[in-house]
């Protein structure tokens, strides 16, 4: 399957300039693991050296089961979405094997040094998070100025404290009237 291929690859790439986690792996070379993203299954298998390989057969040692919605946590981070998936299987294969995922980073940085160049990469990355972070901003300008404006200029938001003052007011006559219908029922009764 491509999609099997090509996310090998993408790992493998990941796993060449990460000795660590290849030695993390190689104790379970000849396992299968289970990937999937639900509907999506991705059977991945371990060889000697810690890489994966694509499957050998179609009983995996461990099973990882992720809901193709909780997708977009990937932005905030793989510890973000390590929280929704389930694992089942063999624990100290799950375990290592969840270790090397939640650990393994691309360093985009090392990445295009190795193409334009080490100074000239460092630059690349810079800009990009200094745009990122020139948009991330300009979102959070745009959001706080809508709100300003839903909620002073055509008010059809609620600020929090009006709403708490709301609240209390709402309480207090609420213990008015409590105090009102017993006056009320003390001179019924006299």
């Amino acid at each position: 399957m491509m999609l099997t291929s090509a996310t090998i690859v993408s790992l493998n790439s990941l796993l060449a300039d990460a000795p660590w986690a290849r030695q993390k792996l190689m104790p379970f070379a000849g396992r299968n693991a289970m990937l999937s993203l639900e509907p999506l299954n991705i059977g991945l298998g371990i060889d000697g050296d810690g890489y994966f390989t694509e499957a050998a057969g179609s009983e995996a040692d461990v099973q990882l089961v992720l809901p193709l919605a909780s997708l977009p946590k990937l932005l905030s981070g793989p510890d973000a979405l390590m929280a929704d998936i389930r694992i089942s299987g063999n624990a100290d294969f799950a375990d290592a094997l969840g270790f090397v995922l939640r650990k393994l980073r691309w360093d985009g940085e090392e990445a295009l040094s190795r193409i334009i160049g080490d100074i000239a990469a460092r630059r690349a990355v810079l800009t990009g998070r200094s745009l990122v972070h020139w948009h991330l901003q300009g979102a959070r300008s745009v959001v706080e100025n809508l709100s300003e404006y839903l909620s002073e200029e055509q008010p059809l938001l609620v600020k929090r404290n009006a709403l708490e003052d709301l609240a209390g007011a709402v309480a207090d006559l609420r213990d008015d009237l409590a105090r009102l219908e017993k006056r009320l029922g003390k001179l019924k009764n006299h």
